[in-house]
């Protein structure tokens, strides 16, 4: 099993540094997808991010005039279901686009993909998108969740040394201020950490919100989130892994946390932290030490979260473990159950029942291309 593990990190490794055709960027730590896969990504977000109904608003009406279709109240991102799935949704297309080489794609589906984001990143779209978080009583709008992942969409355009991404991102920049604004108005103003397993989670949030600061250069970002973290999180320990999930999580409190402070501490500090926040965790190289979560009714849009913590799950784990030195022996158990999650994940994204299939494609992109690791 070690043997098996160690080949498994390897190969992992290996497809990592590995430059394909020209076209698409491969820089840091991004993993090789297959083809297939990556196209069955890309159609998932692709029959989403255009359709409107069935969808579920988050949505607070300041006078009767507010009673409108969320293409009307935000005509970019009223897609796949809610907001922020529409999010997330067009940042696996760019994310796919970016790094599947042209060659590797079905015929016409990545000048398909291409023309999906033209008709969604217009200026007048982007700038309804704008008045709507500006208006009143909207400050909270899709925080921390959505709004994070909307960073995660333009730090990957950030990245992507490519002409259409450069005058995407130039587009969606005045959307990015207003939100950079509220989250530095948010921040300081946070007291207690939001220790859940769904949307409002703070620790999932905290590690994208400081992936952006990173990429974007944006310090006083970057400072708010470590100083918050390190305040909410360096004194805990002993955190109940054992009760995890809870019903209806699509993350892991306790993994996601590990794998914000991964990103702040330094080897030896996380190592160390890491001691006295996970204790319990194995030496013996299995992988059936953290039990998979089992979805009863794929149909149930809130039961079907337990596909997503498996997912979300196998990038805590996987990052957790290359975040310790490499003789760690608490490594092998982690990758382990990282390949056991991710196995079980991956199996269930399908197009069958949309109350999944409208946001776990995103998710296991996430996964495959090891966005996490790549700051």
């Amino acid at each position: 099993m070690k043997a098996f593990i160690y080949i498994w990190v390897v190969c992992l490794t290996l497809a990592s540094s590995i430059q394909t055709a020209s076209g698409a960027e491969q820089p840091g730590l991004i993993e090789q997808v297959n083809a297939e896969l990556a196209a069955k990504f890309a159609r998932l977000a692709l029959d989403c991010i255009h359709r409107e109904y069935p969808n579920k608003i988050s949505h607070v009406l300041n006078t009767a005039a507010d009673a409108q279709t969320p293409s009307a109240l935000y005509p970019v991102f009223y897609g796949c279901f809610d907001w922020h799935s529409s999010v997330h949704g067009h940042w696996l297309l760019l994310r796919l686009l970016r790094t599947v080489p042209p060659d590797q794609w079905p015929d016409g589906m990545r000048d398909e993909i291409v023309a999906a984001l033209y008709r969604s990143f217009s200026a007048q779209s982007i700038a309804a998108e704008v008045d709507y978080f500006e208006a009143d009583n909207r400050a909270s709008f899709e925080r921390p969740y959505g709004i994070s992942w909307f960073l995660q969409l333009t730090a990957e355009l950030r990245e992507w040394q490519d002409p259409m991404a450069k005058a995407w991102l130039e587009m969606l920049l005045p959307l990015e201020a207003v939100i950079v604004a509220q989250i530095n108005s948010w921040l300081p103003n946070l007291a207690y950490a939001i220790r859940l397993g769904t949307h409002n989670q703070s620790m999932f949030a905290f590690g994208l919100m400081l992936d952006w600061a990173r990429i974007a250069g944006d310090e006083q970002m970057a400072a708010l989130v470590k100083d918050r973290s390190m305040t909410f999180h360096i004194n805990d320990k002993n955190c109940p892994i054992a009760y995890e999930p809870s019903g209806e999580d699509f993350l892991s409190p306790c993994l996601m946390e590990a794998d914000l402070m991964r990103r702040i501490l330094s080897q030896e500090e996380f190592t160390q932290w890491l001691s006295s926040f996970l204790p319990g965790l194995p030496v013996d190289g299995t992988g059936d030490w953290l039990a998979i979560g089992i979805v009863m009714d794929p149909t149930d849009g809130k039961l079907v979260h337990l596909d997503g913590v498996n997912l979300s799950r196998a990038w805590n784990l996987e990052n957790i473990a290359l975040a310790l030195p490499a003789d760690d022996p608490r490594r092998p158990a982690l990758l382990a159950a990282a390949a056991n999650h991710r196995e079980a994940g991956l199996a269930n994204v399908s197009g069958e029942h949309y109350e999944g299939s409208h946001w776990l494609a995103s998710f296991a992109t996430y996964l495959v291309t090891r966005r996490g690791q790549s700051d």
